[in-house]
């Protein structure tokens, strides 16, 4: 066996494979019992914000010129002001020269960040990643492909569905280059308190390593916005050192196919970042680019969407009514919930596949054992409520209906 055969079959096959093409798997020669409804997958159905099509329009010619891999000036200044308004500690300290990155995606910087990030501390031997668990396969990614350890830690209920970041060693924490860190969480819609982010970030700089906040989920919530660890950094500290904040376009304005998003925080990494990037990382398109500093301008449709949930998961309490341990998230448009008395996730998915033609993505998919525990995803689904309300409704009413 070759070592790329090797490679491929322990670090990626094995630790991080797809949770859509397990379910795939899973499902494979199981007709649907009734027309399709997927809960799977986490794709806004919401609608196209009106200033899509204009913006392209204006800039399609860009498309045949080279983008600049630090963005142009209207999009970072667009984030810059974004995230003076979202966050008003923020206000007159991110400079959108020194402190925001465009990317494409989230997921893309989510991936590429642990090697500048690995390469902040390379008197370590043995690096170490801190993951939540459950998990973004990316996270596990990037430790994979960058030769650092991944550590899962766990994040059940007993932990409030984040990780207890007093029990993590302090020799692990010597050893570690980054911690990821995802408020609100994917899957629960847990979300990080001010107290939680501040103990985060006293870490990272106490042992200097990189806090990487996926915040992808912050603009979906049902009241109360949820703090970011940027705002928390410089609130707290008056600096944003050893702290970076991942956005998206994807959740937030429900454009997934735009693949844009941002890094904003901690100058001296994002400097390294940039260096990296522009030699190992794609650009953002120009008339991507456009349409994103629009996007970021604009919460009316930001608005409208956060509506769209809301009336979600209403639908989800008059359907639901508390069952499989339904408890509505702080933030996020997913469900995970707990339906052990129905075989657990894997066998609860095929029964509501077979039976009702509802697709859902066990929880098994996105988690680890560890520990010689359990594994804490075994019981539960998780569902995405991405489509309009009369399909939700109608999707949950299915599930009620065949489980009971």
């Amino acid at each position: 066996m070759s070592n790329t055969e090797a490679f491929s079959e322990t670090a990626l096959d094995v630790l991080i494979r797809s949770p859509f093409a397990r379910l795939n798997a899973l499902l494979e020669g199981i007709p649907p019992g009734a027309d399709p409804i997927l809960f799977s997958l986490g794709e806004p159905h919401t609608a196209l914000p009106s200033f899509v099509q204009p913006v392209l329009d204006e800039h399609i010619a860009s498309f045949g010129k080279y983008p600049p891999i630090r963005g142009i000036p209207e999009l970072r200044h667009a984030i810059s002001s974004w995230l003076a308004r979202r966050y008003p500690a923020l206000d007159g300290v991110v400079d959108p020269e020194r402190h925001v990155l465009p990317l494409n995606g989230s997921r893309e910087g989510l991936f590429s960040a642990i090697f500048p990030a690995l390469a902040r501390k390379p008197e370590v031997a043995d690096p170490a990643v801190l993951i939540p668990n459950p998990f973004y396969q990316v996270y596990a990614a990037a430790s994979a492909v960058a030769g650092a350890e991944p550590i899962f830690l766990r994040s059940g209920a007993e932990t409030g569905f984040l990780p207890d970041l007093d029990k993590v060693d302090v020799g692990l924490l010597r050893r570690t280059v980054a911690l990821y860190l995802c408020s609100p969480s994917n899957p629960e819609g847990a979300v990080a308190s001010r107290d939680y982010l501040e103990k985060a970030i006293r870490l990272a700089r106490t042992h200097d390593f990189l806090l990487c906040a996926d915040e992808c989920y912050s603009e979906i919530y049902t009241e109360k916005s949820p703090a970011g660890a940027l705002e928390v950094a410089q609130a707290a500290t008056g600096s944003l050192a050893n702290v970076v904040s991942f956005q998206s376009l994807s959740k937030r304005s429900g454009l997934p196919g735009l693949r844009s998003g941002f890094v904003a925080g901690d100058s001296a990494f994002l400097a390294a970042f940039e260096r990296f990037r522009n030699v190992a990382c794609p650009q953002v398109p120009l008339p991507i680019q456009y349409v994103s500093a629009a996007a970021w301008a604009d919460e009316t449709h930001v608005e409208q969407a956060r509506a769209f949930y809301r009336a979600n998961f209403e639908a989800a309490e008059a359907i639901l009514q508390g069952r499989y341990g339904y408890a509505r998230p702080e933030g996020g448009f997913f469900l995970w919930l707990n339906l052990a008395d129905f075989g657990g996730g894997e066998k609860a998915a095929k029964t509501l596949w077979k039976g009702c033609g509802v697709k859902v993505l066990p929880g098994t998919y996105l988690t680890k054992s560890q520990d010689g525990q359990a594994d804490q995803g075994r019981d539960y689904v998780r569902l995405a409520l991405v489509h309009d309300a009369e399909t939700t409704r109608d999707g949950l009413a299915r599930i009620v209906a065949t489980l009971g």
